[in-house]
């Protein structure tokens, strides 16, 4: 008998030590995105970019990709953007995805241009550049030296 209530006080100690950490992982995590503004950007390519995906500027983050949709008519992708509200985004601002690394997702980067306007909420960045796909751009680097002498 006194083995089992040894047996229980352990159980219960993991299950607690468990909690705890499950407690400290959602205190510590950005689930609930930045107390800001909403913002669009259309692309034309916008290969393996996540919703939850982070929005950069000049390296630091600034934000988060809060959605991801197809545009029907034009068939662009419509990424929606929730930026912090520390943070203006002049109007001419530029947004481009990038790799975050070698081996990491993808991040939409900010290069905020010098017009003295600020988007609004529910504003659109209209300066984009689409995703370069890694494969395309190994491929080209592979075969553009092959064919002329």
């Amino acid at each position: 008998m006194n083995r089992n209530f040894v047996e229980t006080i352990v159980g219960a100690l993991v299950l607690l030590v468990a909690g705890v950490f499950v407690f400290y992982a959602f205190a510590k995590s950005d689930r609930s995105g930045p107390d800001g503004y909403e913002v669009v950007a259309r692309f034309g390519r916008i290969d393996g970019l996540k919703r939850g995906a982070d929005v950069t500027m000049s390296g630091v983050k600034v934000g988060t990709v809060t959605s991801i949709e197809l545009d029907r008519k034009t068939f662009q992708a419509v990424v929606r953007l929730a930026v912090s509200s520390s943070v203006p985004i002049p109007e001419d601002t530029n947004a481009k995805i990038v790799a975050e690394s070698l081996l990491g997702g993808m991040v939409v980067v900010l290069d905020p241009g010098g017009d003295k306007t600020m988007l609004k909420a529910g504003g659109e960045i209209n300066n984009t550049q689409d995703a370069i796909s890694f494969t395309e751009l190994l491929a080209k680097f592979m075969f553009s030296g092959t064919g002329s002498k």
